[in-house]
């Protein structure tokens, strides 16, 4: 392994580790109206900046193993093994797509935003797919369609977390700039 594959390794690994540490400070709010989970937390970052560090190989890398980990030594729940696979795994694997915005620390919240952007996409077919079946109201709504039911549902939380990540990653990105002007 060379000593820049060495470093890759090292540092997905300390931001996943991070990333699983940040996982106990949440605000669940998707049990608020009924619904079967969802936080606003600040998770996303360490993976966001793996990602945007190292690429889309090395952040769907360590997504993959976070949204694994989350499931395992996080506290997850799922009613079968392809909601374990997609709101989990799959999901946080995602955020990976942040890698897309490798090395350019001014448009990391761009990352952020296409990261953000994946995660709900995955929890959006998990929730037409798998979650269909327990369909309910949300926020006084009488929910009939299933695609309805996924946006507002999936929303209700990755909107907020997308808007820190994404304010997150632009101040970080500014700093991050200032500093390798230096």
């Amino acid at each position: 392994m060379q000593n820049k594959e060495l470093r890759a390794l090292t540092e997905c690994a300390v931001l996943t580790a991070l990333a699983l540490a940040l996982s106990y400070f949440k605000i669940p709010i998707g049990m608020s109206f009924g619904g079967f989970g969802g936080s606003i937390d600040l998770v996303m970052i360490p993976l966001i900046i793996a990602a945007c560090r190292w690429g889309l190989g090395w952040g769907l890398g360590a997504g993959l193993v976070f949204g694994t980990l989350k499931f395992f030594v996080g506290g997850g729940s799922a009613i079968n093994w392809q909601s374990m696979l997609l709101d989990y795994s799959v999901a946080y694997m995602f955020v990976g797509f942040a890698g897309l915005i490798r090395r350019k620390p001014r448009k990391m919240w761009l990352g952020a935003l296409i990261g953000c952007f994946g995660r709900f996409l995955i929890h959006f077919i998990s929730g037409i797919t798998i979650y269909a079946m327990y369909m309910e109201d949300i926020f006084g709504l009488p929910m009939t369609n299933v695609w309805v039911y996924s946006a507002l549902y999936n929303g209700s939380y990755m909107l907020p977390n997308t808007i820190l990540a994404v304010i997150v990653c632009f101040v970080l990105g500014r700093v991050l700039e200032k500093q390798l002007a230096k």
